[in-house]
């Protein structure tokens, strides 16, 4: 079971150039850290996309496992674990996400 839920954690990380685990969607988050991932994600003007940890018990507990962090939600930049919502703000207002995402070439949504 743990193997499926890796893999396709693993498929999700390397097909998705921005990823967000997080509990709800972008429209709806169903915490406040997962909203403020979310906004800081926004004003940066990031395609990403998300998986809702809430639908499936499976990927909500293998994820922690996966990235080795304890909490959602986590980002996932160019296939490499970023952090969760008070890592992403510290980068965000030091300029250290905006670099990443240069670096990594992620595109903005605009």
């Amino acid at each position: 079971m743990t193997e499926d839920v890796n893999a396709r954690l693993q498929g999700l990380v390397d097909s998705n150039d921005v990823l967000l685990f997080m509990k709800g969607s972008p429209l709806f988050p169903q915490c406040g850290f997962s909203s403020r991932a979310v906004a800081i994600l926004n004003h940066l003007g990031v395609e990403f996309e998300s998986v809702d940890v809430l639908q499936d018990q499976d990927v909500r507990q293998g994820i922690k496992a996966f990235s080795d962090w304890p909490t959602i939600p986590q980002l996932y930049v160019g296939g490499e674990f970023v952090g969760g919502s008070d890592i992403m703000m510290e980068m965000y207002e030091s300029g250290e996400l905006a670099q990443l995402f240069a670096d990594k070439g992620v595109s903005n949504a605009e």
